[in-house]
């Protein structure tokens, strides 16, 4: 069933205001200022629901910045929970009208606490009170605050969902298995005929390949003769290579189902079709008892089937039930025709057992 997709967005908020500060007769404000350790206070002005004020420090010494000015920003209405929010201050250049950022103040929490109050920044003296800020008597400060707000809730968006059914192909290539429309080759197995497509068989099987469409090609119109291949097993194989699965083996019984797959195992290895070849060394696989291991094996051997051997030899070496499968007809048959595979067997036995 295919994903649903939503989507939401979170954004913070901001709200940004800018107070153009004018101090007129700035040097005698500053005497003020010194005489009544007074600042020089702007006009309120609101950013963000909040009211906001500067304080201009222009005479007013501090031992940790001797050579500077200082410049706050106040929030007049603080709260406990906090107004966060960050400023930028800048000098405007009296001659051509352009200011200059002097300093930029990350966001940070103003409440009710007397130290969260107020932000302060220090600026050298001799650069506010320079011929380019200060002409006569007169200086420009620009501040612009920038109010951060709490995010809303975001509103999910659902996206119209595009339901793609599943692929079939296969049904389409096995439809076309049955109808015998185009069908190009004829094949005789045993006492039964089958039609098929060269170009499907040749695609899905470089054996098909080669047979059909290489030096090696029969010529002529009449039926291919199939050898050592029962007809049921023909079909299943010609079944597989048009839908890429195992048609349904429901009517047999157990054994005579594991029997199939052996046989079409060994028509898939000769034919090179490399995926059925390994879903029928899995269903080998996960069906091994002692009755069958031995007989596997030996399949596993001839057909080149390296991991469904391994997994037999593993079988065997940690079977509790060895004189059982000694005694099995599977084994019987495999000491006669692989030799050598039972030599692998008694090695990793004596290994397993002197682990």
């Amino acid at each position: 069933m295919p994903a649903s997709k939503t989507v939401s967005t979170s954004a913070a908020e901001t709200e940004l205001g800018t107070h153009v500060f004018h101090v007129v007769g700035y040097s005698q404000q500053k005497a003020i200022g010194a005489h009544k350790d007074k600042s020089i206070v702007s006009g309120h002005f609101s950013v963000g629901g909040h009211d906001w004020e500067m304080l201009l420090m222009a005479d007013i010494y501090n031992k940790n910045h001797p050579d500077c000015i200082a410049i706050s920003l106040m929030l007049l209405n603080p709260v406990s929970a906090g107004v966060l929010a960050s400023f930028e201050l800048r000098l405007v250049n009296q001659s051509t009208g352009l200011p200059f950022t002097v300093h930029k103040e990350a966001p940070k929490v103003f409440d009710d606490d007397d130290n969260n109050m107020v932000a302060i920044c220090w600026i050298k003296r001799s650069l506010l009170e320079s011929p380019t800020y200060l002409q006569n008597d007169r200086l420009t400060v620009e501040c612009i605050v920038t109010v951060i707000k709490e995010p809303q809730v975001p509103k999910t968006k659902s996206f119209p969902r595009i339901e793609v059914p599943p692929s079939n192909m296969a049904e389409h290539f096995g439809s076309l298995l049955e109808t015998d429309l185009g069908a190009d080759v004829t094949f005789s197995v045993g006492a039964e005929t089958f039609k098929a497509h060269k170009i499907v068989l040749a695609t899905r099987s470089p054996v098909f390949k080669a047979e059909l469409y290489g030096p090696m090609k029969e010529e002529g119109m009449g039926p291919i003769t199939i050898k050592d291949v029962q007809p049921d097993v023909f079909k299943a194989l010609l079944h597989f290579i048009y839908t890429d699965s195992l048609r349904p083996l429901d009517d047999l019984e157990a054994d005579d189902h594991s029997e199939m797959i052996r046989h079409l195992l060994v028509a898939a290895d000769r034919y090179a079709i490399e995926r059925l070849k390994l879903i029928c060394q899995s269903f080998l696989w996960e069906n091994l008892n002692v009755q069958t291991v031995a007989t596997t094996l030996a399949l596993a051997d001839q057909h080149n089937c390296d991991m469904l051997k391994d997994a037999c030899i593993d079988f065997i070496t940690c079977s509790n039930e060895m004189d059982g499968l000694l005694s099995s007809q599977g084994y019987k048959n495999l000491k006669r025709t692989c030799p050598a595979v039972i030599i692998d067997v008694l090695e990793k036995t004596g290994k397993f057992r002197m682990a």
